[in-house]
């Protein structure tokens, strides 16, 4: 049906109203001759509605002669009325051309340069370099080299020491990493150790000797940018075979290790939610006892006097405060704070599509809670994991693939 309507558009029909004494013969007539009708209706017994397709609106003419009835136009629909249309008003369509191509022309442009990243170097540095690289507003988006761009920002300001170029529609995000320069005291011999396990994705060194390269897995505590710097070693001198084992070479000097160390990192998390859940929570009413104790003896100061239950079901916190000692002397003396917080039954009940959703919230959370705040999210995976139990609740593991910066300083002694 769906497709019989798509192709009455395209070629257009009418919906007429035949008039006359007998306008059966002519829907009957019309339909003998091959004529295609549908949606008939009929009014009263003079007035008659069909639709047919526009291409036998001719042959209608004769058969109404024929049958002493006439037909009126009612309704046109399709895609030839509307090009008609189209052909009289072509001021109009040539403005809606013109519309949707200015709109592509101008989505092709980058309108919006937006900097991040950077806290000490002002933003107009970072926009003069990257324009000397061809990035600037009003530049076309597939004349940009983002990797061009990024080394040209990195070789023009000595400040940075790490840049990454994104286009997105429009707008063009430059984020920029600050080189951390220590202080003039903190000249003490240090590493940058791996502070989380992960998969080496680029390595930036400021001092210090390159541990680890891109592609590596490390562990916590690894080296990734050695404050050891060690003597280059003479290819060009031979091996010999006899010869005997060579001392172990020493450091030539050691540094304050600098750099920073970018890694893929995956988190993990885990949530279930139940399609039926019950349990007690709070009804927002609360009740407090306060009490001082002397010894083994105990005096209500205010709330509950005679120490029943002050709800049918609750939780109770317990607060005691000691008198402080006088003169190294202990006073058996306690004021306690009692504080009563209702608790009431629910039942809730909830749609598989709305469990899946809240345990992937709760698991994308608890994904999130060990990540670095300048982490950059890659890519996300979330799977339901089926069990027996499937039908009672809803169990959703998400994993986060991340990139950060995973370096940390350790100091050492040489």
């Amino acid at each position: 049906m769906l497709f019989f309507k798509i192709m009455a558009f395209l070629q257009g029909y009418l919906v007429l109203h035949v008039i006359g004494n007998a306008p059966e013969r002519f829907v009957n007539m019309a339909a003998g001759r091959g004529i295609y009708i549908w949606d008939v209706e009929q009014l009263n017994q003079e007035i008659v509605v069909i639709k047919v397709f526009l291409r036998d609106i001719k042959a209608l003419r004769h058969i109404a002669r024929r049958t002493s009835c006439r037909f009126r136009i009612r309704q046109r629909v399709g895609l030839p009325f509307y090009w008609a249309v189209l052909r009289r008003r072509k001021a109009l369509t040539l403005g809606a051309f013109l519309c949707l191509v200015t709109l592509f022309f101008l989505t092709s442009f980058v309108w919006v340069i937006e900097i991040t990243g950077n806290e000490k170097l002002d933003s107009s540095h970072i926009l003069q370099a990257a324009e000397q690289a061809g990035l600037r507003r009003g530049t076309l988006k597939w004349h940009i080299k983002p990797g061009a761009v990024e080394e040209k920002i990195i070789d023009e300001l000595p400040m940075l020491s790490w840049s990454g170029v994104y286009i997105r529609g429009t707008k063009v995000t430059i984020e920029v990493a600050e080189r951390i320069m220590p202080e003039d005291g903190d000249q003490q011999p240090a590493h940058i150790v791996a502070k989380k396990a992960g998969v080496i994705k680029e390595v930036l060194v400021l001092s210090g000797h390159q541990a680890v390269e891109e592609g590596d897995t490390v562990s916590v505590g690894q080296v990734l940018i050695s404050g050891e710097i060690f003597p280059m070693a003479d290819p060009q001198q031979p091996e010999e075979e006899d010869s005997e084992p060579e001392e172990e070479i020493k450091p030539l000097r050691y540094v304050h290790a600098m750099g920073i160390a970018r890694a893929r990192i995956w988190y993990e998390g885990y949530s279930e939610v139940y399609l039926v859940e019950t349990g007690k929570r709070p009804t927002g009413r609360q009740k407090t006892r306060i009490s001082i104790k002397f010894n083994n003896k105990e005096i209500i100061l205010s709330g509950n006097q005679n120490q029943s239950e002050p709800f049918e079901m609750y939780e109770s916190k317990i607060l005691i405060n000691k008198v402080p000692e006088w003169r190294n002397i202990a006073l058996p003396v306690e004021f306690i704070t009692v504080k009563y917080f209702e608790l009431a039954e629910y039942r809730e009940t909830r749609s598989r599509p709305a469990a899946r959703r809240m345990a992937e919230e709760q698991a994308q959370a608890m994904a999130e809670e060990n990540m670095s705040d300048d982490a950059r999210i890659e890519e996300r995976w979330m799977e339901e994991v089926e069990t027996a139990d499937s039908d009672k609740l809803v169990r959703v593991r998400v994993v986060i693939e991340a990139v950060e910066d995973i370096g940390m300083e350790m100091t050492f002694q040489p």
